[in-house]
């Protein structure tokens, strides 16, 4: 397998290697793994160097070779590969088989020991960029130095602890200062450059944030609407994209822009203060507000199955050696304040606790004793935020399968037969079809060194992606680079008559699509968008009552009108009898669920507990639960 992996056709070659190794240590490969010697595991992974094997190779053509040579090694060989091969997708394919693990030197410090062993207050440099926020304000506010070091390090502990606070006051506060930042949210992120701008007290700046509320519990949020309040009381001015409630609440004035998305949109719907919004009747925003519309709870919630998935003794990162039930056949949530610890149980622990023994996953799962259950689903599907495709050439007519429909639809016309133009001629990624000058992009990339790549339309195609023979097939007067300019909306009326084609499209305008185009580059696509593709390709299938859906935050970026389609669109999957587990701070969705997982009770150290667990009314009478605090609102 890890032979086929780096693109080597003639695997019969590496097999045969193999087994002439095997010959040389008197083994057999058909022998488990785990009963293998020692000495010749170490030797198929890592090579000899001090020992000469005997290979006899034979061709299928019939040749026959034998020689003497040493034995690279798998490890070895797919190092050398990774090194020399200019092939992204080589590499993609060797990456497969790589994991990070700490360095065994310095185990993860990064710095070698003459600089660990500086101590001020006991603690070298890694041990105070491993704590948390919190913790370095406590390490900063109770740190031990006699009279000598105190006058020397005044000014630098007063800056630390003013930036720290700075980190606490937007919700920070249970981040470690070591995190690397590609594992960090885009909300995250986000705030990590507000408290920088906070901390630098400027006066007079007119400051654009594009929700700062994403992965942030309501407790918190009363925290940034607090900070972002500071920022204007000194002198500033802010304007902030959002469709959090209470951060709409609290402004001085809205812009309200609609009234529909894409076409449909683009026009100033409603401005003013918060009380000219409510009285609008034009404003959608408004009548959310004002509750003449609202997001109901449902009267009963769902019994489920009566199975259950239990994760036993879960401890990756703060998690608290917890046991953790989930019942199938339900639609649940898990809660909590930020860094509680919900995306390592669910995205590090259950997904990929299960899909490493469903869908043979190679990423390693966090720490666990065991999972139980998995025989009560068949199937697992994470419908995360990450891009549906790399290039341009990915888009929602591609990923969601009905371009394929469309082909075959172009391919069956009285035009193409004539000419004998195939499915394959409607297709950008192979020749014959389609535009040679971009190879079907439809966009050329211009390299600018030193600066950002710079992608043009393509000129000869002038970004239709097809030559002009492929241009003159048309269905219903339109070409197949029309169809891919159509937006969901569009090609809904369009392809109307067409009834496998129109499931396609009504799932994507029931998650809330109808203004994104089929043809729209992936490039192009928010993480939110990406999920509601995924999530649209899962409802056109058949469903099989067994399949566990994972989703982070599929509210990000939603309208509460969009969050109202997101959430009958989830309703709509457990009602068939699949599973749902949703990480969500949108109290509307969790309102909604039938089973609440709260962990907590707070972020970073102090979470990684279950808080509470049982139906949304349930929650919400707990006490020590933050969740259960802002849902007593709901039933009351």
């Amino acid at each position: 397998a890890a032979w086929g992996s780096v693109g080597v056709n003639d695997d019969t070659y590496y097999s045969k290697m193999v087994q002439s190794l095997a010959n040389h240590f008197g083994v057999s490969i058909e022998t488990p793994v785990k009963d293998l010697p020692e000495e010749f595991v170490q030797e198929l992974l890592y090579g000899t160097n001090n020992t000469i094997v005997q290979f006899v190779y034979e061709s299928k053509y019939g040749g026959r070779r034998e020689y003497q040579a040493y034995f690279e090694g798998v490890i070895p060989n797919l190092t050398r590969r990774y090194n020399e091969t200019n092939s992204e997708h080589a590499r993609d394919k060797i990456e497969e088989f790589m994991s990070e693990t700490p360095c065994p030197k310095c185990k993860g410090a990064r710095l070698k020991k003459e600089v660990l062993s500086v101590l001020v207050d006991g603690k070298n440099i890694m041990d105070v960029t491993d704590f948390s926020v919190n913790e370095l304000v406590e390490y900063i506010e109770n740190i031990n130095l006699n009279e000598k070091q105190k006058f020397i390090a005044h000014e630098i502990l007063k800056e630390i602890r003013g930036r720290a606070i700075f980190l606490r006051d937007v919700g920070l506060d249970y981040l470690n200062l070591s995190r690397k930042a590609g594992t960090l949210s885009g909300g995250e992120a986000q705030r990590i450059r507000l408290a920088t701008q906070i901390g630098s007290a400027l006066v007079g700046v007119l400051y654009v944030l594009d929700e700062p509320s994403i992965g942030l519990h309501q407790r918190d949020n009363d925290r940034l609407i607090k900070t972002l309040r500071h920022l204007t009381d000194i002198g500033n001015t802010l304007i902030v994209v959002e469709h959090d409630e209470d951060t709409m609440r609290e402004c001085d004035y809205i812009v309200d822009i609609g009234p529909g998305a894409g076409v449909h949109g683009g026009q100033i719907v409603a401005q003013g203060t918060l009380d000219e919004i409510l009285d609008n009747p034009n404003s959608i925003t408004g009548q959310y507000l004002s509750g003449k519309k609202e997001i109901h709870i449902p009267k009963t919630t769902r019994e489920g199955n009566g199975n259950f998935i239990e994760i036993v003794k879960a401890n990756e990162n703060n998690l608290k050696n917890i046991n953790v039930k989930f019942p199938l056949g339900k639609f649940t949530c898990i809660t909590g304040v930020s860094g509680s610890g919900k995306s390592t149980l669910i995205n590090d622990i259950l997904y990929k606790g299960i899909a490493s023994k469903i869908n043979r996953l190679r990423d390693r799962p966090g720490k666990h004793k065991e999972i139980k259950g998995i025989d009560n689903i068949d199937k697992i599907i994470n419908i995360d935020q990450s891009p549906i495709g790399r290039t341009p050439r990915s888009n929602p007519a591609t990923y969601t399968g009905v371009f394929d429909m469309i082909r075959d639809l172009f391919a069956s016309t009285n035009e193409a037969k004539a000419r004998g133009y195939q499915k394959g001629r409607f297709s950008f990624n192979v020749k014959g079809g389609r535009c040679e000058a971009c190879k079907g992009d439809g966009i050329i990339k211009i390299e600018m060194h030193f600066l950002p790549d710079v992608y043009v339309p393509c000129e000869v195609c002038k970004g239709e992606r097809y030559n002009r023979e492929t241009l003159q097939v048309k269905y219903k007067d339109k070409t197949i680079a029309d169809v891919l300019d159509m937006n969901v909306e569009e090609a809904l009326k369009f392809f109307e008559n067409i009834p496998n084609i129109k499931r396609k499209l009504e799932t994507l305008m029931d998650v809330g699509l109808s203004y994104i185009k089929l043809g729209q580059p992936s490039t192009q696509l928010s993480g939110g968008e990406a999920q509601r593709i995924k999530l649209a390709t899962e409802l056109s299938k058949r469903p099989t009552g067994k399949t566990l859906y994972i989703l982070d935050e599929p509210t990000t970026g939603l309208h509460m009108a969009d969050v109202d389609k997101l959430i009958q669109v989830l309703q709509k999957l457990a009602d068939t009898g699949n599973s749902i587990v949703v990480i969500e701070h949108n109290l509307d969705v969790i309102k909604t669920c039938d089973y609440i997982i709260d962990l907590g009770p707070d972020g970073g150290d102090k979470g990684g507990k279950i808080v509470a667990t049982g139906t949304p009314e349930e929650v919400s009478k707990v006490e020590g639960s933050y969740t259960g605090k802002f849902l007593k609102k709901y039933f009351e």
